[in-house]
């Protein structure tokens, strides 16, 4: 089975719920008990401990010390922290344009020795040509950002891409079958993207890897995801990015990405999909 990626923030939620819930019971408090002491509903309580809603930095802090718990409230609320940054809505990065999300991540880019990237959509950033990332970035500026910094966002994407020739670093792409068919900005720059492709791969640092399209594979697709050595995930989603760093479900989208390994193909036979691809443009 696949990560969810919808329950994985959920999960953390109720990770959180879990631990203010123990607290309460440890002080020797019903959820009763601790609404009066702190002069809220009753069902307040139980919606945070079912993690129905999400508390507020206040609500930990008032919470912990009604249970004489004050001492954990700086922990508690470092763990609220990092469940409200795990998923960011797409219009809150991009309010001030795209370049802004592009630069933003350069960081984690730089500081990541090894890079897994599966894609079921489209051409991940790092191996894309820049006539490929233009068509990208402007579809998605016009479905849904007020701001037209297209220009200034390839740029920094391409800029990006100079980590491909940073020695110590390995990558590993593997996109579906139908992403080298999708026809992202036209003819010409699928041809170029396609052709740009087989360079990439050709890098002793890069392995590209393309999972066929056959009718009896076992594995199914799933959400484009990106590993950043063993420390996080980013998997963007139609509504926002989300942003994965417990070790558990780290873990998981390692595993699913040596999965969809096993169905791919390398070296000769990816080259052979991808001309072909390329023949079927004419």
């Amino acid at each position: 089975m696949g990560v969810s990626s919808s329950s994985s923030v959920q999960n953390a939620r109720r990770v959180l719920a879990d631990r203010l819930g123990e607290i309460r019971r440890d002080a020797g408090l019903s959820g009763k008990q601790l609404a009066e002491r702190l002069g809220w509903y009753a069902s307040k309580i139980s919606r945070i401990e079912h993690a129905r809603t999400a508390p507020s930095a206040d609500d930990v802090r008032a919470w912990c010390a009604a249970c004489d718990a004050a001492d954990q409230a700086a922990d508690m609320i470092r763990s609220l922290r990092a469940v409200e940054g795990m998923f960011v809505e797409w219009r809150r990065m991009e309010r001030e344009g795209l370049r802004q999300a592009q630069v933003a991540v350069r960081p984690l880019f730089e500081r990541t020795a090894r890079f897994r990237a599966y894609s079921s959509w489209f051409v991940p950033g790092l191996i894309q040509s820049r006539p490929y990332t233009e068509a990208v970035l402007r579809a998605v500026q016009e479905r849904r950002v007020a701001v037209d910094d297209v220009a200034a966002a390839v740029a920094a994407r391409m800029e990006r891409q100079r980590v491909l020739h940073e020695s110590g670093k390995v990558f590993a792409f593997l996109l579906e079958e139908s992403v080298l068919r999708s026809g992202i900005g036209g003819r010409d720059v699928m041809v170029g993207q396609l052709g740009h492709l087989i360079t990439a791969g050709a890098q002793p640092n890069i392995s590209l890897g393309v999972i066929p399209a056959r009718p009896d594979r076992t594995r199914m697709p799933v959400e484009g995801f990106w590993i950043f050595d063993s420390s996080q995930v980013n998997v963007e989603l139609v509504s926002g990015y989300l942003t994965i760093s417990q070790a558990h479900e780290v873990s998981q989208y390692a595993s699913t990405f040596a999965e969809l390994s096993d169905h791919a193909v390398y070296g000769a036979e990816a080259r052979s999909i991808i001309m072909d691809a390329l023949q079927q443009l004419g």
